[in-house]
């Protein structure tokens, strides 16, 4: 399949243009291995280093798909009920009240929800919690209540309120960092002991973590702000070193490759390179929409230096598995209905094709989410790749 050439020619496109983005890596994998590796551009745009295969990046929300896959492996063992309140794991979550707006004197108006909260709704982002870069109403208490953000990695910046009853609408938010905790109840264990002991090590993952240390930092990918007229300002931006809680929602640091790792487990029925992760009929169970009827929505940019509008697809269905987009039809690019793909703050995209066989994974690391340059790259990069596939059927 003749996919390297275009490929090339994007990373090198995205990293020479104007505007530009400072660096990328982006790889695609089958089944068995990756058959696409590319880095272009670099690191840090004050800095030589050349970015690399193998540098590391804040990985965000990426995070989330590792995190649902530990709580799997529970709902397996018969140690987590989906179904069960969520406070029977977590009590303070019970504690929790839905935000009716604000009041004259500006204080929020809060009431008790109408049912608990489960471990299924946190799965599947219904269970009432958002972001403030996403939520007018959670941005507002940041700014004038001082509610933390949640890369404090704190339990304070957990204890928001919630924005509706919980089941009754999607809403994308800090859901997988409650199922972290979940995680961390059940097992006794931090959340990425959790992961390297039941995940990392029979995927054969080696520089994965929520605590960034030296060896991280020597081949970190910098993240950049887009200023206004589309140039680009690298920021001293670390997530906490030794963070209070691992953000089951975003706060892993890792590279591509190993993420491909995760990948090719998802593609091989839950099967990694030393051992496996989750049942087969857990996939195929977990791959499938678990929303019903309800459906994607677009994520509003309420903080302009955190997030534009964003959307995938503009205009298609999309519903949400456990716990992935799932593109109801098939995608512009190429992308079949049925596959799994989602994103991290910092313009991180990847998708999961496991009827073809094949995923693939963009990084760079540039605020705003859903950055145009970086996102119409993957676009393109992801297209290039449904292209030389179809071709190399056709042949």
């Amino acid at each position: 399949m003749e996919f390297k050439t275009a490929a090339d020619a994007i990373l090198k496109g995205v990293v020479t243009s104007e505007p530009r983005v400072p660096g990328v890596v982006a790889m695609v994998t089958d089944r068995d291995r990756n058959i696409y590796e590319g880095a272009a551009g670099k690191r840090r745009l004050d800095r030589d280093d050349a970015m690399s295969t193998d540098s590391t990046f804040a990985l965000f929300s990426t995070t989330k798909a590792i995190t649902g896959t530990a709580v799997l492996q529970l709902v397996e063992e018969g140690k987590l009920d989906l179904d069960a309140p969520a406070r029977r794991y977590v009590p303070d979550i019970g504690t929790l009240q839905v935000i009716e707006g604000f009041d004259d004197k500006g204080e929020p108006r809060l009431r008790a929800p109408k049912r608990d909260i489960t471990t299924r709704m946190l799965m599947l982002h219904t269970a009432g919690f958002g972001y403030d870069f996403f939520n007018e109403s959670y941005n507002r208490l940041a700014q004038e209540k001082g509610q933390p953000s949640v890369i404090a990695a704190s339990k304070a910046a957990l204890m928001t309120p919630l924005l509706f009853d919980p089941g009754e609408q999607w809403q994308y938010g800090s859901n997988l960092d409650w199922c972290g905790q979940v995680v961390e109840a059940i097992t006794g264990k931090r959340l990425g002991e959790v992961f390297e002991a039941r995940i990392f090590q029979p995927l054969g993952i080696r520089d994965m973590t929520f605590e960034i240390d030296d060896r991280v930092r020597g081949r970190l990918a910098g993240v950049h702000a887009r200023n206004a007229d589309g140039s680009l300002t690298p920021m001293d931006f670390e997530l906490p070193a030794k963070p209070d809680i691992h953000m089951g929602g975003h706060g892993l640091y890792g590279t591509v490759g190993d993420y491909m790792r995760f990948i090719r487990m998802w593609l091989n029925d839950g099967r990694g390179e030393h051992g496996r992760v989750l049942k087969a009929e857990t996939v195929r169970m977990a791959e499938k929409n678990q929303l019903g009827d309800k459906k994607i929505a677009m994520l509003p940019g309420v903080i302009p230096a955190l997030s534009n509008d964003a959307e995938f697809f503009p205009g298609l269905s999309k519903s949400w598995s456990f716990t992935f987009m799932v593109n109801d039809e098939e995608a512009p690019t190429g992308r079949p209905a049925g596959a799994l793909g989602w994103a991290g703050l910092a313009n991180l995209f990847y998708w999961i094709d496991r009827k073809n066989g094949y995923g693939g994974f963009w990084a760079t690391q540039i605020l705003p989410f859903g950055d145009p340059v970086s996102f119409g790259g993957y676009l393109d990069f992801e297209t290039a790749f449904y292209s030389a596939l179809k071709q190399s059927k056709a042949a």
